[in-house]
């Protein structure tokens, strides 16, 4: 039974990570969702959290003895997630209380080709990558990644954990994904936060291409603080092409309004330049949402092309247009196309079952010890 006790000796675990358990990012839901489960299993589980600084300051914590110290405790096993790499990148191999560590990776920061200083991350990203004794990655994509970065990590112990979605399961029925697919406009929805890398940009350019034959309603819901400045580009750009009228955006809003706004969708579109794994459209497609995702990334691991959504490579908005059109123009692909989806979202992993795919993982480093 999914999330039932391996009736396994508890763990102490460590889990490492930047500030607050409780921010609202993806990653961040997948560590509270962790540290969650292995409590309700029994374990103990230390979160110790490292000051979230500007990316040279975290580096400079990668040698500082007060990081060390709060570090080096002796659990069973000590994971890391990745975004902690710049204050991790020279710690592991001074720890001698950990029994394991393990790398948490949820993305790399030096794959963002949006990142100005991408390149200067890598081998600081390498060395943590390096150190580690194990290794688990959100996707396949990211664990061939890491190992490309990393080749020591091809040897040492590795699971892929997908992220769960939002309902664990389906959160329509088909029947209210094939009405909604007759109901008019078509209404695409975008959720992220408004960041060069998710190229909201680009999605508002395929809109306005639709423009005047296509009475399409975007959505745009997500926060514009990450990088204020490019969030109001984005807004301009509405304005310069003649969208203004039909795009709104929201900002970041609470559970029940985003779920509002995905019983109402018709598409998901996040085209964004790099997707580690693409929680977004997994939680779009528990509502019978058609999503548009991008090539670069582990969308592709579930979203399969003409069959339960469609995946498109970044910055192609003329192809995102064109899968607008033809899902306007075929009301009843559209619904088939969100009742593949649906069945995708009811068949994939839970996040109980995840979880307990992470902890056997872990218990295994712990009894090899």
């Amino acid at each position: 039974m999914a999330g039932a006790s391996t009736q396994s000796a508890p763990m102490h675990v460590g889990l490492v990570i930047y500030g607050d358990l409780d921010a609202t990012s993806g990653g961040f839901r997948y560590d509270r969702q962790l540290v969650s489960y292995l409590r309700e299993q029994g374990d103990t589980v230390d979160v110790i959290s490292l000051p979230w600084r500007s990316y040279h300051r975290g580096v400079l914590d990668g040698i500082a003895p007060s990081i060390r110290s709060k570090l080096d405790r002796p659990v069973d096993v000590l994971v890391q997630d990745g975004l902690c790499h710049p204050s991790l990148w020279r710690q592991n191999r001074h720890l001698s209380e950990p029994g394991s560590t393990v790398a948490l990776v949820h993305h790399l920061q030096s794959d963002d080709p949006t990142g100005q200083f991408a390149s200067l991350y890598r081998p600081f990203e390498r060395r943590f990558l390096g150190s580690v004794d194990a290794a688990i990655s959100t996707s396949a994509f990211i664990r061939t990644h890491a190992s490309e970065l990393a080749p020591s990590l091809a040897g040492k112990p590795s699971l892929v954990a997908r992220p769960g979605g939002r309902t664990d399961g389906r959160a329509l029925s088909p029947t209210q994904v094939t009405d909604r697919a007759k109901a008019e406009p078509l209404r695409i929805v975008y959720v992220g936060n408004v960041v060069p890398r998710k190229d909201p940009e680009t999605l508002v350019a395929a809109v306005a291409r639709g423009r005047p034959e296509r009475d399409w309603e975007l959505t745009v819901v997500g926060s514009h603080e990450s990088t204020p400045d490019y969030a109001d580009s984005v807004v301009r750009a509405a304005e310069q092409r003649g969208v203004e009228d039909c795009v709104e955006f929201t900002g970041e809003v609470d559970t029940d309004a985003l779920e509002g706004v995905l019983e109402r969708s018709h598409v998901c579109c996040v085209p964004s330049r790099y997707e580690a794994f693409g929680m977004v459209y997994l939680e779009a497609m528990e509502y019978g949402v058609v999503p548009i995702a991008s090539s670069v990334g582990g969308a592709s691991e579930f979203v399969e092309h003409e069959h339960n959504g469609f995946v498109v490579d970044p910055g192609h908005d003329a192809g995102i247009a064109a899968i607008l059109t033809a899902l306007d123009d075929d009301r009843e692909r559209l619904a088939r196309l969100g009742e593949g989806a649906l069945l995708t979202a009811e068949q994939h992993p839970t996040w109980d079952e995840t979880m307990a795919e992470i902890r056997a993982f872990l218990q295994s480093l712990s009894d090899g010890q």
